[in-house]
């Protein structure tokens, strides 16, 4: 009898312990606060929420009720989410692998719709610094021609001899034109000769330093501008993503910096740019699919498939209608 008394009282005494140990309900609630249960506009919780207006067609993407707010801007959308209220200084344009590897016609000469993203992207660029929104470029970047970048930026992404040792057979078959480890990331490219005679050494596959892993065309310029001016910055990714995993230079600078609201574009669609969309959704982040600051050369229906699930996962956007309505809100 008596052992049966004592084990009652240890058991007791252990569930006190286990409930003080593994119910964290009421810590939590207590730190961040649960979602207004009054208020049924309110998605989320007490720091990352969305807010659907009384015209049941505008959501409020500022999180003003917690957050500062400097100069808030209506967004016109094209999916089925109509419109979206963003604050500049939370949202960020990420440009996705836009490089001569993916572009250039003489390398990828089916990338037509990567091509055609160009114009509209360096639109939205021109667009979202004079709102006062970082552009986020995830691509490799060529830290021999633009040392001072990769010396002020310490999170520039490109492959090197780690990355090499830790990445999965799949991935590296899927950049190797011969299924072997001689033709993947960082293997010689050879060399490119241009329209006008000019010779150019390609370097290695996607790794640091080489000129096929530079954005392509205006771009590259563009990029080079946007550091100087300090209205740009740059990430390091060793997978389609650069958000994959528990944490990234991307994730953290996101995090750090307060960003809640991403506008992304680039190539190939449905595949790094998508990566990078999912992963940010995956991640709690507002996702605005830019349709035509994007491309593929992927089959249409792979298009689709990233409109269809963007739509669902966040917002589609397309920048001629965002700079139009950017223009009348200055």
């Amino acid at each position: 009898m008596r052992s049966i008394c004592a084990m009652q009282v240890l058991l007791a005494l252990a569930t006190s312990s286990l409930a003080q140990v593994y119910d964290t309900y009421g810590s939590i609630t207590a730190v961040a606060g649960t979602a207004n249960d009054s208020d049924p506009t309110i998605l989320g919780n007490y720091y990352n929420y969305w807010k659907l207006l009384n015209n049941k067609t505008t959501w409020d993407l500022t999180r003003s009720d917690r957050l500062p707010v400097s100069s808030p801007k209506t967004i016109p959308m094209i999916g089925s989410r109509k419109e979206a209220i963003i604050e500049p200084s939370r949202s960020a344009f990420m440009i996705v692998d836009m490089q001569n590897f993916f572009l250039h016609p003489q390398l990828s000469p089916r990338a037509i719709n990567g091509r055609k993203a160009v114009q509209p992207t360096l639109n939205m660029i021109d667009a979202f610094r004079e709102m006062g929104s970082k552009i986020l470029w995830v691509c490799i970047l060529n830290i021999t021609l633009h040392a001072a970048i990769a010396d002020d930026c310490k999170v520039n992404w490109g492959i090197n001899d780690f990355d090499m040792v830790t990445m999965p057979p799949s991935f590296l078959d899927g950049f190797s034109s011969n299924d072997q480890m001689n033709t993947t990331f960082c293997t010689e490219m050879g060399n490119l000769t241009e329209a006008n005679g000019t010779v150019i050494d390609m370097g290695k596959k996607l790794c640091r330093g080489s000129w096929n892993a530079r954005p392509w065309g205006p771009l590259d310029p563009a990029m080079v501008e946007g550091h100087e001016s300090g209205t740009d910055l740059y990430f390091n990714k060793n997978r389609l993503s650069g958000l994959w995993g528990s944490q990234t230079p991307l994730g953290l600078y996101l995090q750090e910096s307060g960003t809640t609201t991403l506008f992304i574009g680039g190539v190939n669609s449905d595949q790094c740019v998508w990566g990078n969309l999912i992963d940010a959704y995956f991640k709690g982040f507002d996702v605005v699919y830019v349709e035509d600051t994007a491309g593929t050369t992927s089959p249409w229906y792979a298009e689709e498939m990233v409109r269809y699930n963007a739509d669902g996962d966040g917002f589609l956007a397309n920048s001629t209608y965002v700079i139009d309505a950017l223009n009348k809100q200055k």
